[in-house]
């Protein structure tokens, strides 16, 4: 059972107004209703010192252009554009700090465009993903099985778990969205000292449900 303890701790990250009813029946909620704020995320690629340097130049380092909610991370003023065998798209968002390995993330409305079939995968599962390629200001970079349609997912700490009844790797049902209803099934919960309380889904799954960064979902059975 959900208590004051955690809607306390949880109202203390989400604006009032965002913490609407669900469109769910109340019986079927694991506990109060507890709302978890949404992070909507568009089409970003994570890149590797390597990447960084032959996109933009030897010694290049990225430089942020604002802060995002969880803890280190940040949008940087740097995109790129990425190319398929069908098409390209312009101006996607570079997110810092530089990763051991580069990963593309994609929406599967962005796969229609490009022209390619990337499967959706947790973070860092990349074995026979899709590919692509990176182009930069001086040069660019040849993805292979770097490029994936992120799995739904929940950041939250230790804490947060512990109040919410669950633990990592698990994989929960989400209820979003006033209007349409809509649940989330697979959503996996990702739990780390460093996390932030977030639901992040990509814009096409945020635009079928009706919901926008900010908006708060709800765990259900």
């Amino acid at each position: 059972m959900i208590n004051t303890v955690l809607m306390t701790h949880i109202q203390e990250r989400l604006p009032a107004s965002k913490l609407w009813a669900p469109a769910v029946s109340s019986a079927s909620l694991t506990g109060a209703a507890v709302g978890i704020p949404t992070g909507v995320s568009n089409r970003h690629v994570h890149l590797s010192q390597a990447d960084i340097e032959a996109l933009f130049g030897e010694g290049y380092q990225l430089h942020p252009l604002k802060e995002l909610s969880q803890p280190g991370q940040f949008a940087a003023k740097e995109c790129v554009m990425v190319v398929g065998p069908k098409g390209s798209i312009n101006n996607v968002r570079i997110l810092g700090p530089a990763r051991s390995e580069t990963q593309l993330e994609v929406s599967k409305a962005d796969c229609y465009a490009l022209g390619i079939k990337a499967p959706v995968r947790e973070s860092g599962d990349l074995y026979r993903s899709a590919d692509a390629l990176l182009v930069g200001t001086m040069g660019y970079v040849n993805l292979q099985s770097k490029v994936i349609c992120a799995q739904r997912h929940i950041h939250m700490s230790p804490q947060d778990a512990l109040l919410l009844g669950v633990e990592h790797g698990q994989k929960v049902r989400v209820s979003a969205g006033q209007q349409c209803g809509l649940v989330f099934e697979q959503v996996v919960v990702r739990v780390d000292d460093l996390y932030f309380l977030e639901f992040h889904i990509d814009t096409d799954e945020a635009n079928a449900a009706g919901i926008r960064s900010g908006d708060a979902v709800y765990l259900v059975d």
